[in-house]
């Protein structure tokens, strides 16, 4: 018997240290920086092991906005709408949406009778 590849889509999955795509890393990175802000702040204070922690905690939050995707639940009128898509993405439009003042623009369109 001959071994079939499926095809699936791989755009922009290319992986780096096996578990990062190049998106989770610039996350948990650029996470890892505000951490480390923390770090300082109570390495000042001698309290180096939470400010490790805090970092740790940090760049695990970075990784998970950068590779989760939001689950699917119907019992959620959310994730009914947002279910399958990164959740970077979420907080992107979110915070897009708080900028421009919370409005919504729909387009109706309206039946002639020519």
């Amino acid at each position: 018997m001959g071994t079939y590849y499926l095809p699936r889509n791989v755009k922009g999955e290319n992986r780096i240290l096996f578990i990062f795509t190049t998106k989770s890393l610039i996350y948990t990175v650029a996470s890892a920086g505000v951490g480390l802000l923390f770090y300082f702040i109570f390495s000042m204070l001698n309290m180096k092991i939470v400010g490790i922690i805090i970092v740790a905690l940090f760049a695990l939050i970075g990784f998970l906005i950068g590779t989760i995707k939001m689950p699917e639940m119907g019992k959620f009128e959310f994730s009914k709408k947002t279910g399958g898509e990164n959740i970077d993405d979420i907080i992107k439009r979110a915070i897009k949406f708080k900028l421009k003042g919370k409005k919504v623009y729909v387009y109706k369109e309206e039946k002639n009778n020519d």
